[in-house]
């Protein structure tokens, strides 16, 4: 039991970096780069880079997320590692409520409605469009980068209140069928 807490212990460290890294990406360079470019090419990227999101690539890292921490939160209170699995717990419930919720309640139907919108002709029209757009999507995308950000300090604390087992050693047993001690020095 307590590989399989060790292993999920490390993929949700991995999920929840793979997810961090993902929104915080948009934080500092894709939106201001956006923000920076001609609106009509700002508003085509962005609806080119939303429909290349649902992808095979991009689904575990965002919706498997909290199922990676709920395993791990469930094998380590199973393993008897209650501290662990609180972390693990709570890092679950930081992402979904703040991180995967505002995702499908705001950031995706605006998505959806941006995909759904003609790309004006005039650089004022669009620049009317794309700060409407961008500014509001930015918020809830910083919103759910620093919900991500703190699931992964949790899911690393969980995993740094992991027992680690007592390990045996590969010395061969004595004549008295025990397993011989080796002097160490003290510090190693």
């Amino acid at each position: 039991m307590h590989r399989l807490v060790r292993a999920l212990s490390v993929a949700s460290i991995v999920f929840c970096g793979a997810i961090f890294g993902f929104f915080y990406a948009w934080v500092c360079s894709t939106m201001w780069g956006l923000d920076r470019a001609d609106p009509r090419i700002a508003i085509e990227a962005m609806q080119a880079m939303n429909a290349s999101l649902r992808n095979a690539v991009f689904f575990p890292a965002f919706f498997l997320t909290p199922v990676v921490l709920l395993a791990a939160a469930a094998a380590a209170r199973l393993g008897g590692e209650g501290a662990a699995a609180f972390w693990f717990l709570a890092a679950a419930g930081i992402y979904l409520v703040f991180g995967l919720a505002p995702t499908m309640v705001v950031n995706v139907p605006m998505n959806e409605a941006l995909a759904g919108t003609p790309v004006p002709a005039s650089r004022e029209s669009a620049q009317v469009v794309w700060i409407s757009y961008s500014e509001r999507w930015q918020f809830w995308n910083q919103l759910r980068t620093v919900a991500a950000g703190i699931a992964l300090a949790l899911a690393g604390i969980g995993a740094t209140r992991l027992r680690l087992p007592r390990p045996t050693s590969a010395l061969p047993a004595g004549g008295n069928g025990k397993r011989q001690r080796r002097n160490v020095p003290p510090g190693l």
